[in-house]
């Protein structure tokens, strides 16, 4: 009864954490709230276009619902001009002439190249669509604009839903990415420093080198679902300090980033020392464990680091700035023990003082970038940088209102 009551118990948590995961998959939000939003505009539309299928305004609703209400806001406006750009397209071209094939490559090629001057972007080939469907029916003036209507009730229902059922806020899925990258490239390091106590055949050290050149993959999965969390902050009304959290979490992951770049060169450098020991010990034997302690610390502070820059309560972000001091201020005073051993390491053989130079120079790029201090100033200038930006739009807007208040 006992062992029966524990299996049911972790069904239970599996269960309750799958469907927190579920709740929390963008892709699942995003198919719920799309399919709800679609559900909704056609009925919409059966009451108010003389259409008897108005599909239109399912599509458009599919095409404007997006995982953010700033992208959502975006496309809707996009969506609508395409479709009636088109449509005017189609009117004019079906006041000259029918259908022909002569006839719709011209409305083709005109309906591209306007789409490319009205700045749809993405929306371009919605263009030609909208004109090609209007212009190839009988009625053209009637069906044009039922077209138009049901574009703008797809696109209003789609801006509606999410103003006011606001889609979530993506900022702890993208937490939880960087958190994973850190973690990986913590295990990448410490890997990494295990050759340090042994003589690693050059087929392993390059191996651990392809596993670093293949992080650039998974920053570029982090910047797509930091981009997601970004889009998230805007106009969202769940979010008070939106273009703080946006700065924290872009600058916290530009600097993984720069550190993900310092592990490949680190790689790089154990690969190159291990062609030339050709089998024999990559690092003298005191300076390789003080060197590897320097590793573990270093490792450590990728974690803390992605902790603190992913808080959102200052005593987590208190908690995660102590470790990461701690480690820092560890990694620091080994890597000068080991630089000290190294010294005389060199000095004895000096044919590697090179490899040597290069190690510690790396470990002090990866102990720089973690720093709080430059953290704290890469986030005052990023700052400053938003609210010179500001200022300038604002004058630029003064200038535009001042103008017309002239020429009137």
């Amino acid at each position: 009864m006992t062992e029966f009551r524990a299996r049911a118990a972790r069904l239970a948590a599996r269960t309750a954490d799958r469907a927190r995961r579920l709740r929390h998959d963008p892709f699942v939000v995003q198919t719920l709230r799309s399919t709800a939003a679609a559900t909704i505009s056609y009925v919409v539309a059966l009451w108010l276009s003389s259409e008897p299928a108005p599909l239109t305004a399912p599509l458009t609703a599919l095409l404007v619902v997006q995982v953010t209400l700033y992208s959502t806001l975006t496309t809707s406006l996009r969506r609508v001009n395409s479709v009636v750009v088109g449509v005017l397209i189609a009117i004019g071209f079906s006041a000259i002439v029918g259908l022909s094939w002569w006839s719709l490559a011209l409305i083709i090629l005109a309906s591209l190249v306007v789409g490319r001057f009205v700045k749809v972007e993405e929306f371009i080939p919605e263009v030609a669509i909208s004109a090609m469907l209007v212009l190839g029916v009988t009625q053209v003036a009637d069906t044009a604009w039922d077209r138009v209507l049901e574009t703008v009730i797809g696109a209003a229902v789609g801006l509606l839903f999410n103003l006011l059922l606001a889609p979530p806020v993506w900022v702890d899925t993208a937490g939880d990415s960087i958190e994973d990258l850190a973690r990986r490239m913590r295990r990448l390091l410490l890997d990494v420093s295990e050759e340090f106590t042994g003589a690693p055949p050059v087929e392993r050290a390059a191996a651990r080198l392809h596993e670093a050149r293949r992080l650039d993959n998974d920053v570029a999965e982090v910047d797509a679902a930091l981009r997601t969390a970004e889009d998230s902050l805007r106009l969202n009304p769940r979010v008070k300090e939106g273009l703080l959290h946006r700065i924290m979490l872009r600058t916290g992951l530009d600097t993984l980033e720069i550190c993900a770049v310092v592990l490949r060169v680190l790689a790089r450098s154990v690969t190159d020392l291990a062609k030339v020991r050709a089998g024999r010990r990559l690092l003298p034997e005191p300076a390789a464990v003080v060197l590897q302690e320097t590793a573990q610390h270093a490792a450590d502070a990728f974690v803390s680091y992605a902790v603190l820059v992913t808080a959102l309560d200052s005593r987590s972000a208190e908690a995660a700035e102590t470790r990461l001091a701690g480690e820092l201020r560890a990694a620091r005073s080994r890597r000068a023990h080991a630089a000290e051993l190294l010294l005389s390491g060199a000095l004895r053989d000096p044919g590697h003082w090179q490899l040597y130079g290069a190690l510690l120079a790396e470990f002090d790029r990866v102990l720089d970038e973690l720093d709080p201090e430059h953290r704290g100033r890469r986030l005052m200038e990023e700052l400053d940088r938003h609210a010179r930006e500001r200022r300038e739009r604002r004058r630029r807007l003064s200038r535009g209102a001042g103008s017309t208040r002239e020429e009137r």
